[in-house]
């Protein structure tokens, strides 16, 4: 009986290469449609905009594209967006790589610090043992607990990275101390409770958060209009506020479900028995002068930046003992701080080139304003606003729309405040990681995918487009608002 002769190992080299090359062009595709769109977009922009701008527009929808979709690691679209404005000179240098000196970027950095030592020093296990104690056994219950201590703890910490940094680095501890895994949804779950219950719902509580006081900064040096705390926080912290939080808890249970949790005993025990380390009272020590610092910018006007890198260069201090030897080689996602540079850098070419302004200015010629629908007219507004922020990011919109509030009024028939506050319901609403850096320093501190915090953005825009925004306009109108 004959048999069947093996196949030559030559062809099943070929078959293999074949398919890998099958298998990375389907992968590749929506990159090759990116590529391809931002030259479009380049060449159609040519035709109306100066080069400049032309070749701005090109570079801004391929690293938006290429960040809201994933298709590269994160820190691509940064390092390819410098190469070629450096190529091109489309801005100066100090443009171009001002995300290098931004105090966002040392803010994130010190955090990446503050997160290792905390892990080094075993001080996250102590407090994952005190929090473990609050927050009991139920996944259910220990999401919503986490997004509401993380929301009410903006009320004490002003920065909202600095909220970010303190308390990502104690919920991935007491996520190991449940039992969850890297890749599991409780994991996840909690982290994405915590970073977006301490930053979302926030941005009603008035110096909570970086937009919230460019606005009011802008406010009182354009207009003379200082924004009082409280009438702030009882215009947006009902609906805005409360709402958030409510539709962040819901995202995080739907989208990432997972069983109760199973806490191991071993923190419990050693936490019992032993005392507060050198290197622990140490770090305390650091952190405690780092937040009353953070705490109180309004006085000695130091930026939290240069305050949090200060902080972190005595963590890293040999001789103190609060970090590994490796942590500036390995404890530090430098991918991140990539991403972070060319998100700061991105925003701030756009500026150079005039791109924002001439976005605003066509939106608000074309959007059908109706001066006898002032609902109409706000939720307008809003859609201005909130295209605004996929453009500049969220700290953006009060710096391009502030300066426009007095023409917008007088085309909408809108009051001043409701033009002025109508900017608080776009920048609280994100729909894409890369619009906020709190957002991101999560994902580096947290060790997040990219992936997860996307589809809880998405999931609270929908939410918050669709249900909050129409409540807050009833809201609006009860406070007499228009």
């Amino acid at each position: 009986m004959s048999q069947k002769s093996p196949e030559p190992k030559t062809a099943i080299h070929l078959t293999n290469t074949t398919k890998i090359v099958k298998a990375t062009k389907k992968l590749n595709w929506p990159l090759y449609l990116i590529f391809a769109l931002s030259i479009s977009i380049g060449l159609v922009a040519s035709q109306f905009l100066t080069m400049q701008q032309a070749l701005v527009s090109g570079a801004l929808f391929f690293c938006i594209s290429s960040w809201a979709t994933s298709v590269l690691p994160a820190f691509w679209p940064a390092l390819a967006l410098f190469a070629f404005a450096t190529v091109t000179q489309i801005a100066p240098s100090q443009v171009i790589f001002s995300g290098f000196h931004s105090s966002t970027f040392w803010l994130l950095f010190s955090g990446m610090i503050f997160g290792a030592a905390i892990v080094h020093t075993g001080l996250n296990s102590r407090v994952t043992y005190l929090l473990s104690k609050i927050l009991g056994n139920s996944y259910r219950g220990t999401v919503i607990k986490l997004a509401l201590c993380s929301m009410v703890l903006a009320f004490f910490i002003p920065s909202a990275i600095g909220r970010i940094v303190l308390i990502i680095p104690i919920v991935a501890s007491l996520a190991d101390h449940f039992g969850y895994s890297q890749e599991s949804n409780g994991r996840k779950g909690m982290l994405l409770s915590a970073a977006f219950g301490t930053f979302l719902p926030t941005f009603s509580i008035l110096p909570a958060n970086a937009p919230n006081m460019l606005l009011s900064g802008m406010a009182e040096a354009l207009y003379n209009t200082p924004l009082s705390y409280w009438e702030y926080l009882s215009l947006h912290f009902p609906v805005l506020g409360l709402g958030k939080l409510l539709a962040v808890i819901l995202a995080v249970l739907w989208l990432f479900p997972d069983t109760d949790p199973a806490p191991s005993t071993k923190i419990e025990a050693n936490t019992e028995t032993r005392g507060l380390s050198k290197a622990e009272k140490h770090l305390l020590c650091i952190l405690g002068i780092c937040f009353a610092f953070w705490f109180t910018d309004s006085i000695h006007h130091i930026s939290a930046g240069w305050v949090g890198l200060a902080a972190a260069t005595i963590c890293l201090l040999p001789r103190l003992g609060l970090t590994d030897k490796t942590c500036i080689d390995k404890g530090i996602q430098y991918s991140t701080l990539m991403f972070s540079a060319g998100i700061i850098g991105l925003s701030a070419i756009i500026g150079y080139s005039g791109l924002g302004e001439i976005l605003v200015n066509y939106l608000t010629t074309v959007v059908p304003f109706s001066p006898d629908s002032s609902i109409l007219n706000l939720g307008l507004l809003t859609f201005i606003s909130t295209c605004v922020a996929l453009v500049v990011n969220l700290p953006g919109i009060p710096a391009l729309m502030t300066p426009m509030t007095e023409h917008l009024v007088d085309i909408t028939g809108l009051s001043f405040d409701a033009v002025l506050m109508s900017q608080v319901m776009a920048f609280s609403n994100p729909l894409f990681p890369y619009q906020t850096a709190p957002l991101i320093t999560a994902i580096a501190i947290g060790n997040l995918s990219i992936k997860a915090v996307t589809k809880v953005c998405i999931a609270t825009f929908m939410f918050s487009s669709f249900i909050l925004i129409p409540i807050n306009f009833l809201w609006w109108h009860f406070m007499g608002m228009f």
